[in-house]
């Protein structure tokens, strides 16, 4: 069994997706269930975690709507709003929402999570039962390791290996690996041919968590920049905890 716990859709005439640069024209078009779909039944991976790529309760119901209407997707990682009233977003909600993501590295603040507002959302995001994916790169693993070290009884997840740089490569071993040393957070395999060295990366996120809290993720299409879906899969090898047990016992999924 295979599970991509990382993929997106996205419609940019519909709506704005602000860090889609000229950096990455190739992914400003319309990516929809229909067009993933050929690749997972290519591939044999049973079914996905879709994941948000803007800040909009908008894009969240309509994520969990495409959700209910399309059989592979297992679940969905939303936004909201950490800042504001957290119990009473959560609450429109319907559907197979499993964890709520920021994209916390592009904020100004490198110690944006460690805002009061920001961590009270978090206790509520993680009383709720939901995981949070820590979408940051090195300049902003202090204030993860440190959010993970207040809320010891909530899941996190990393993704993107925490965004491995071309440069400065120790201070983000530094960060990942102080993260692996906390039993409540699973590394995302994912986003591996857009960031550096992704072999290495591998090898060292495997031996800093272990592959039971390591989870296979394609990062599609965003992995169309630099490589076929299937590559990824190749990459991560062959383990079964990496492929899907921890993206289901994490997000707590329900597989046919």
């Amino acid at each position: 069994m295979i599970v991509d716990s990382h993929q997106h859709f996205w419609d940019p005439a519909r709506a704005d997706y602000p860090w889609m640069t000229e950096e990455v024209a190739p992914l400003r078009r319309r990516f929809a269930p229909e067009d993933l779909e050929p690749l997972l039944r290519r591939h044999g991976v049973t079914g996905t975690v879709v994941v948000q790529a803007r800040h909009s309760l908008d894009e969240t119901r309509t994520l969990l709507e495409l959700a209910a209407a399309t059989p592979f997707v297992l679940g969905v990682v939303g936004w909201i709003d950490l800042t504001g009233d957290v119990e009473r977003q959560l609450g429109e909600f319907d559907g197979e929402l499993v964890g709520v993501r920021h994209q916390v590295h592009d904020e100004p603040d490198s110690d944006w999570l460690l805002r009061d507002d920001v961590q009270r959302g978090l206790g509520a995001v993680g009383a709720a039962g939901l995981a949070y994916d820590l979408l940051v790169r090195t300049r902003e693993l202090p204030a993860a390791v440190e959010t993970v070290r207040r809320h010891p009884g909530m899941r996190f997840v990393l993704d993107h290996a925490g965004k491995a740089p071309r440069a400065n490569r120790d201070a983000w071993a530094a960060g990942v690996s102080a993260l692996a040393e906390f039993p409540n957070v699973c590394c995302k395999l994912s986003g591996l041919f857009t960031e550096a060295d992704p072999e290495e990366t591998v090898a060292q996120a495997l031996r800093w968590f272990g592959t039971d809290r390591c989870m296979f993720g394609s990062d599609w299409p965003v992995c169309l920049l630099a490589s076929e879906y299937g590559d990824a899969i190749e990459l991560v090898g062959d383990d079964a905890d990496v492929l899907a047990r921890t993206a289901i016992r994490t997000y707590g999924l329900r597989v046919p």
